[in-house]
């Protein structure tokens, strides 16, 4: 009877949440903090985590029992893990990037997305947003939430939207009987009806938020690099379909009119902005939009573009023309007011070198800790995240990084970050 009424109890207790193993519980020594909140660092805190969620962050350093696992980073600068607005997980810059196109499988481009997603979160970057690829993109994401491959949080667009023969138009450049005429479920579209079936197949998918080429780009096999690619009443179309879905858009854009267009049909963001006017910074600032601005991604394609057989004869001069003026209007829209969430391109240039973009950034005019809450809680604001990343705060996600030395004083110091966290787990150290 006894014995009966033990295995009684203990079945009570289980059910009752009693008898569950505790989520094992971890304090951060910081010895200075950016929480991405304050506008200034903070000087000897503890984070305690629990699982992989902050339970609180505390002034000094907090004693510790014999059951608490204790991260000493007292002698480095702690910061939330950051945030990569325009990645491509899937390849990576290379004099045969345009004949890979039809030399690798998908399985080669697996395998390859997974090193490179590897490399972005122990560079720090614990979440991105991957802006195109082939549908390995979204793929990896649930790889990585599987616990299947390491790598940052992932945010996919699956594959791009376009117009025929736009920016991300799959077979620009091919042989004519090569060419085919691809749809919808290719990412291309024509008119209002095929929009809103190319953002319902990417919901279909598995698409987390909506990419469109708004305008001609400077990679792709076509002589513009900024014509508008999309009419204002396609681009509504697609707004109106992805909010339906609960997604959000955001354009690449190099032209003025196609970004002027993008942003009065209701896009989230404009990549790159190259050649943006005063009035469309205005007009950004008037409805929200944010510019997410890619420095990385100008300078890489200029230092290529300068290196014989590196692009096809009508990528170079794109690429001479539209990189240099990258940071210059970065820094126009910027002093205008306009919103401005970080994101490299990643891809474009080598993956890893992400925090370069803080550099280029600070060197644009942008204050040193303006630069990293782009990289943290406006990222995080534009993911529509705001309440689970972006910030070292209770109820967040345990992303964290650490480096040595002061951002705030050396913002080159965030180019080698010491210590990686992402949801509670080390992989970093």
């Amino acid at each position: 009877m006894k014995k009966r009424n033990y295995i009684i109890l203990l079945i009570a207790l289980i059910a009752a949440g009693i008898g569950k193993a505790s989520a094992q519980t971890t304090y951060i020594y910081c010895g200075k903090l950016i929480d991405g909140i304050a506008n200034t660092a903070q000087s000897e805190m503890t984070i305690v985590i629990r699982g992989e969620k902050i339970v609180s962050v505390s002034k000094g350093y907090t004693a510790a029992g014999d059951t608490i696992e204790v991260i000493d980073l007292k002698d480095k600068t702690v910061l939330p893990g950051l945030i990569d607005m325009h990645v491509h997980l899937e390849g990576e810059t290379n004099p045969n990037q345009y004949l890979e196109r039809f030399t690798q499988d998908p399985a080669d481009i697996a395998f390859k997305a997974a090193v490179f997603a590897k490399t972005n979160l122990m560079a720090g970057f614990t979440t991105v947003r991957d802006l195109g690829g082939t549908g390995v993109n979204t793929s990896l994401r649930d790889a990585i939430n599987k616990g299947l491959t390491v790598g940052p949080r992932v945010f996919s667009a699956g594959k791009s939207l376009a117009v025929t023969g736009g920016h991300a138009d799959p077979t620009n450049g091919w042989r004519a009987d090569l060419m085919g005429d691809p749809g919808p479920s290719d990412g291309v579209v024509n008119g209002v009806a095929e929009c809103r079936k190319g953002v319902r197949q990417r919901y279909k998918n598995g698409a987390d938020l909506i990419k469109i080429t708004a305008t001609a780009g400077v990679l792709s096999m076509a002589k513009s690099s900024s014509n508008p690619q999309f009419t204002e009443e396609e681009i509504r179309a697609i707004v109106e379909t992805a909010k339906d879905f609960g997604m959000k858009v955001c354009a690449h854009a190099h032209g003025d009119e196609g970004m002027r267009r993008a942003i009065m049909a209701g896009v989230a963001s404009i990549e790159h902005g190259t050649l943006m006017s005063a009035a469309t910074m205005k007009l950004m600032k008037e409805k929200g939009t944010y510019l997410v601005p890619t420095l990385c991604a100008g300078r890489s394609v200029t230092d290529s573009a300068s290196i014989k057989g590196y692009y096809p004869e009508i990528v170079i001069p794109k690429a001479l023309e539209i990189g240099p003026k990258i940071a210059s209007t970065f820094a126009k829209a910027y002093k205008a007011g306009v919103k401005i969430a970080f994101g490299t391109d990643a891809g474009v240039y080598a993956h890893g070198k992400n925090a370069l973009e803080f550099q280029y950034m600070v060197e644009a005019g942008m204050p040193a800790m303006a630069a990293i809450k782009s990289a943290t809680t406006a990222a995080a604001d534009l993911l529509g995240e705001s309440k689970t990343l972006g910030s070292i705060k209770p109820g967040y996600f345990a992303d964290v990084i650490a480096v040595s030395g002061d951002p705030l004083v050396d913002i080159k110091v965030l180019q080698a970050v010491t210590f990686v966290m992402k949801g509670g787990v080390v992989y970093k150290r």
